[in-house]
């Protein structure tokens, strides 16, 4: 139907064009015929890790188009700045969800400090680079590939350790000061995207426990849940997120998470 209405002559050549424009933005109805409904297009960053991962198969098991982004297939290193904009640059836009799903909890083979008196300007440093840098490097690049007339999403994995008020164990200090940082980046990265993108809800989310190879000599405490269940809660969870929640904290349930 679309060859053979292109192909056709009209006084109004712009018609076809307005309506099929329709069809690809909204989906709906022209007169007793369906618009087409196009499928919504998500780009994960951090696509090869255990949670990037299960994310793409349930977004794809949504009928979403995934394109995703690592350090292993495309060279998106969060410690080499020059990196990252060639990354990007491949990509064409706009995404209705965007997920920074980047994060490191031992680096080096160095893990989460138990005292105070463990830190070292290294280690801190390095997940500085990791867990807020580099995603704050992404967060200045990406508006482009975002849509200005229509909801959108971002959502950046932090972790519940990055909450100053929920802090009552105490110890892992680099990564939770890490991910407190990124709590403040995200927060004032999303007042000044709300000015160019004012549909878009931007915040961070604490995915839960994940049992992940890099979590397991962790996560022997808690509840931990397998990867591709946790990806089902926070798909619901994204895609449940309006403009008006833009610059908050929210946990796997749903729930705010103090800062």
């Amino acid at each position: 139907m679309i060859s053979q209405m292109g192909s056709e002559k009209s006084d109004k050549p712009h018609c076809t064009q307005a309506i099929f424009g329709k069809i690809r933005r909204f989906g709906g109805r022209v007169g007793d015929a369906p618009y087409l409904r196009v499928m919504k297009r998500i780009l994960i960053i951090g696509a090869s890790g255990a949670i990037g991962a299960a994310l793409a198969e349930t977004y794809r098991s949504q009928g979403w188009q995934c394109t995703g982004l690592s350090r292993k297939e495309h060279g998106l290193d969060l410690t080499q700045e020059h990196s990252i904009a060639p990354a990007l640059a491949t990509l064409k836009g706009p995404f209705d969800t965007i997920v920074i799903a980047t994060g490191a909890l031992t680096l080096d083979g160095v893990g989460p400090e138990k005292t105070i008196k463990a830190v070292t300007a290294q280690t801190m440093a390095a997940q500085m680079q990791v867990n807020a840098i580099g995603p704050a490097l992404i967060l200045g690049q990406i508006g482009p590939l975002l849509p200005r007339d229509r909801p959108a999403r971002i959502a950046v994995l932090s972790a519940r350790v990055g909450s100053i008020g929920d802090n009552r164990l105490g110890g892992w200090i680099s990564y939770r000061a890490a991910k407190a940082a990124l709590n403040q980046i995200l927060r004032t990265s999303a007042i000044e995207l709300a000015r160019s993108h004012p549909q878009l809800s931007c915040f961070a989310l604490h995915p839960g426990t994940v049992d992940t190879p890099l979590t397991r000599p962790f996560s022997a405490k808690y509840d931990a849940r397998p990867a591709p269940e946790a990806a089902a809660r926070l798909h619901e969870v994204i895609e449940a997120r309006g403009a008006h929640e833009t610059g908050q904290f929210f946990d796997q349930n749903g729930s705010i998470v103090p800062w």
